[in-house]
């Protein structure tokens, strides 16, 4: 096998029914699906190996040419070839009907003629089993029908491919004005083949379902197309009945071409989801909050000790991480991975996440839900237990587990958010506890975490490295964006981090994480450089990286985890959640820096401290010195220890 990969990850663009989803090529392939979930195995595994992995292509024999567009605010996309001898466009659907899982192909002639070819070729379990195919009448109608194990695909069509060397081929002519329309179904093998569909009411249903949704997307912000589109493809990863937010619908797409560094992304993370739910609130959308809550309050229910920081689609624990062997991986790199053994790490900045994101979605309008706030409370009352252990980080550090500064600043989140809560709801709990461990946390993170000689936060407690993550600190209200101690962070992080202009989330050549090789720039965190920007008031820097991060989406306005701007290419699953969701929350960010508003999610009143710095108080929320300082001023000996920490 090969170890070129078939297309660039650039090339591909996401179809999908908010159950599962699939990527298509520029040439007209389809070489990764999973049926009927998103954690499903692959039928079509061809990305991560070779065509004989399975895929499904519709294209021109000869020379073409191509461009796509998705059909107005909709996942259907419609590829357009031409030929020196006519143009024919691809329209890819995966229909939103009740009970079924069809990806459905459409060819229209659109002038003269054109020879297309048609292969099909079926294997499961990620390309390593080859079904049992055979030919079926069903109403009359030939249809082809493959089996494995407990999954059936059936294949229909005005002309179906035949059998070539274990591959389904064909080749045949597209005149203008001549329209083909080809399926996949996937139902549970012991099913009987169900009759065919006139797919073209589910097709335009489908289609307007996606366009009334984009509607009521509340997007005054720089973009806004851009913006609407990720947030289209933010609700493609959203499980339409458990509410699971996947954070990518592929697995171990490399961050480091020809390395290891190749993970599984088709889950539920707390994280991503959260911060997904936050972005989705920004832009006006509280029933997907709902839905999401309602997923939360399933996947976490039981002993709050048995927390977990990712789960299944549906809620499910279980995420053994194995090795598939038989896959050569994408441009050769290996081991491609399933399951991801992550899940079984301490992180302990993810119930800071959480509790950021419901308070976010109940000042959106979400109704209160005493179950949703029993669960908060328990949860919180189990971090305060052991919030003091060290963890792995939001990175998911397989190296030893640290004081990572981001965690200790997201439990701060945590408890300020319970605390809050509390204040405003009149919900119950513990409040004087939460409180002492919130002042507790952030006095050492501003002690501990921040490298006074340096005038910056630091990765972890023992080291002077820096990370990308700490950008976030000004943006759930921990500190001000236009703090000493911040923009000395901003700086380094510059310093440090930047590459071709864009930034990695660490340098790997610390060896904190226990990985051989490197990576590219992490494009999440250059979104949060944007909104670390605006909330420093560097609105122009703000916008000048957003143009360029913008610019980097494909053509259909995607964005993959990391990009290599040395090559122009994009790396790593893909599309990604948290680049998509962090782009949407640095366009509202900057919407609300233009408008002179406060950036983050500070709120007058939050922990004791206005969302900016009047005289009166410091950033500790004690009292200032008299005279001496305001906002971020030089501090005095009388003022307290973690204030002078930053003087």
């Amino acid at each position: 096998m090969t170890n070129e990969p078939r297309l660039a990850i650039e090339d591909y663009a996401l179809l999908g029914d908010r159950h599962t989803a699939a990527l298509v090529g520029t040439n007209g392939s389809i070489d990764w699906l999973c049926l009927p979930r998103f954690d499903s195995p692959a039928c079509f595994a061809a990305i991560l190996g070779t065509e004989d992995h399975g895929h499904w292509q519709l294209c021109p024999t000869g020379t073409y040419a191509v461009t796509r567009r998705y059909l107005g605010r909709s996942a259907a996309l419609e590829t357009t070839f031409t030929t020196a001898t006519g143009e024919v466009t691809l329209l890819d659907v995966m229909p939103t009907v009740e009970d079924r899982a069809d990806l459905v192909r459409v060819v229209t002639g659109v002038s003269g003629t054109v020879e297309l070819q048609h292969d099909w070729v079926v294997r499961m379990e990620y390309g390593e089993i080859r079904p049992w195919v055979r030919r079926e009448i069903v109403e009359g109608q030939q249809v082809i029908v493959a089996v494995a194990g407990p999954d059936k695909l059936v294949l229909r069509g005005p002309r179906l491919p035949v059998a070539i060397d274990h591959h389904h081929q064909d080749t045949f002519d597209v005149t203008a004005g001549e329209t083909l329309s080809f399926s996949t179904t996937w139902i549970p093998s012991h099913v009987e083949t169900p009759a065919g569909l006139d797919y073209s009411g589910p097709i335009a249903d489908t289609i307007a379902e996606a366009e009334d949704w984009a509607a009521g997307c509340q997007v005054d912000v720089p973009h806004a197309d851009v913006v609407r589109r990720s947030l289209l493809t933010l609700r493609l990863l959203t499980h339409a009945e458990t509410g699971g937010i996947v954070a990518a619908p592929t697995t171990s797409l490399p961050e480091d071409f020809g390395g290891e560094r190749n993970w599984d992304y088709r889950f539920c993370w707390l994280r991503d989801a959260a911060l997904t739910l936050e972005s989705l609130v920004d832009a006006g959308y509280t029933d997907e909050a709902r839905l999401w809550r309602n997923w939360l309050l399933r996947a976490v229910a039981g002993d709050p000790e048995d927390l977990q920081i990712m789960y299944t689609v549906d809620g499910g624990r279980r995420l053994p991480e194995r090795t598939l062997d038989h896959l050569s991986g994408y441009a050769g790199s290996s081991p491609v991975r399933v399951g991801n053994a992550a899940a079984e790490q301490r992180q302990s900045d993810v119930l800071g996440e959480v509790m950021v994101a419901l308070e976010r979605a109940r000042l959106g309008g979400l109704e209160p839900d005493p179950l949703a706030w029993a669960l908060q409370r328990a949860l919180i009352d189990d971090l305060a237990r052991q919030w003091q252990e060290p963890d792995n980080g939001l990175w998911e550090i397989r190296g030893p587990m640290r004081h990572f500064t981001h965690s200790r600043a997201m439990v701060w989140a945590a408890f300020d958010r319970a605390v809050r809560a509390v204040e405003e709801t009149g919900a119950t709990g513990d409040v004087d506890r939460w409180r002492e461990i919130r002042d507790a946390a952030r006095d050492e993170v501003l002690t501990r975490g921040f490298n006074a000689a340096a005038n910056t936060f630091t990765q972890h407690y023992e080291t002077t490295e820096v990370d990308a993550s700490l950008l976030v600190l000004p943006l759930i209200g921990f500190i001000d964006g236009d703090d000493p101690r911040m923009l000395g962070t901003i700086e380094a992080i510059e310093r440090d981090l930047m590459r071709d202009g864009l930034l990695m989330r660490y340098r790997t050549r610390s060896g904190v994480d226990g990985l051989s090789g490197s990576e590219h720039p992490f494009l999440a965190c250059s979104f949060w450089l944007v909104s670390a920007y605006a909330a420093a008031g560097r609105t122009d820097d703000a916008h000048a990286l957003f143009d360029r991060l913008v610019g980097l989406c494909n053509d259909v306005g995607l964005l993959s985890e990391e990009y290599d701007a040395a090559t122009g290419t994009m790396v790593g699953n893909f599309p990604q959640a948290f680049s998509h969701l962090t782009l949407v929350q640095a366009a509202f960010n900057l919407a609300r820096a233009d408008a002179g508003r406060p950036v983050g999610t500070r709120r007058p009143g939050a922990d004791g401290r206005p969302a900016t710095s009047p005289p009166g108080r410091c950033p500790t929320g004690r009292p200032r010195a008299p005279g001496r300082c305001r906002g971020s001023a030089p501090r005095s000996a009388s003022c307290p220890p973690a204030c002078r920490q930053g003087g």
